[in-house]
């Protein structure tokens, strides 16, 4: 038996996103004995641990952050966790701060030649910009769930959407839009990661993926295998993997790919901590890998604890 803390909720606005998810983890991590307690984070609050809930911490075997967005995913929170010197499930400091930040994350998979959609970022103090033609993707640098994008048709909409993503970010990106097949690919491992058949992301009445399509029922279908070719199908696994690797993540990810109706894979976001329900993409995507709900939960705990064994023994 384990003893796990499940951290949930959080400032950001995907405080709802993350007690959804974490339900399912706290439920799932019982069922296979595990002993779990779960430590709440406000919406839009400043979160200090107390004394109480530092010793619960600390007396944790792994702590399993299943916090979405800023303030929690973006590696403010596990650099608390490394300072409490506990394991910790996903990511560390660098590289969840990095594919938070989608502008960064993009630059260091260029430097690999690894493919990504093309963009330009944006900041206060530039006027607005579209080199790619409508319509365009609008979206703040560091934020999740589609919160704050828009899809601008036009230069009234494009002005709109820069406005809108500045409500939440300092660095708004301006993105192509790729014509094509939205596929998302799970990665699960540390130093030699796994990686999931793709899904395809298939819209059933929004536009776009956004954050409705993404949590109302109904919205979204997702078809394993998509519908690509086996050469395509080993490129975005290969491309997951590459990207992983490159952004130097650990335990989980979901990576969020296109694929051009010309046969170009490319790379769009790492999302490091993704939504973690029973039914979420992460999870339908390794079930239909072979791995179930529960074993997925326990992998993730022996990562987080291997690593930490691991980065023990370092000397600073």
């Amino acid at each position: 038996m384990t003893h796990v803390v499940v951290l949930q909720g959080g400032r950001s606005s995907e405080h709802d996103v993350s007690l959804a998810s974490a339900e399912s983890v706290v439920d799932a991590l019982r069922k296979r004995g595990h002993e779990v307690a779960t430590i709440e984070l406000a919406r839009g609050a400043n979160w200090l641990p107390d004394a109480a809930t530092a010793a619960a911490i600390r007396g944790a075997d792994v702590v399993f952050p299943v916090l979405h967005g800023p303030f929690g995913e973006d590696g403010s929170v596990q650099g608390l966790l490394e300072l409490a010197g506990v394991a910790y499930v996903g990511a560390g400091i660098t590289a969840s701060a990095l594919c938070m930040d989608k502008d960064l994350f993009k630059s260091v998979l260029r430097d690999q030649e690894i493919p990504v959609t093309r963009n330009i970022t944006l900041r206060r103090v530039e006027s607005a910009a579209n080199p790619f033609g409508y319509p365009v993707f609008v979206k703040p640098a560091r934020l999740g769930s589609s919160v704050g994008i828009s899809k601008a048709h036009d230069e009234v909409e494009l002005e709109r959407a820069i406005e809108l993503a500045f409500e939440h970010d300092e660095k708004v990106l301006v993105e192509e839009f790729v014509a094509g097949i939205e596929i998302e690919v799970g990665v699960l491992g540390n130093h030699h990661p796994t990686v999931s058949l793709p899904g395809q992301i298939v819209v059933t009445s929004k536009e776009w993926y956004d954050y409705s399509a993404k949590y109302e029922e109904g919205e979204m279908e997702l078809r394993v295998p998509p519908k690509i070719s086996s050469a395509q199908i080993a490129c975005a696994r290969e491309l997951a993997q590459r990207a992983f690797v490159a952004a130097e993540c650990e335990g989980m990810a979901r990576v969020d790919m296109f694929v051009r109706a010309d046969g170009e894979v490319l790379v769009n976001e790492l999302n490091t901590i993704p939504g973690f329900t029973s039914t979420s993409v992460y999870a339908k995507l390794f079930e239909a890998s072979g791995v179930t709900y529960g074993d997925l939960l326990d992998q993730l705990l022996a990562l987080a604890m291997e690593r930490h064994e691991r980065r023990r023994n370092l000397r600073y």
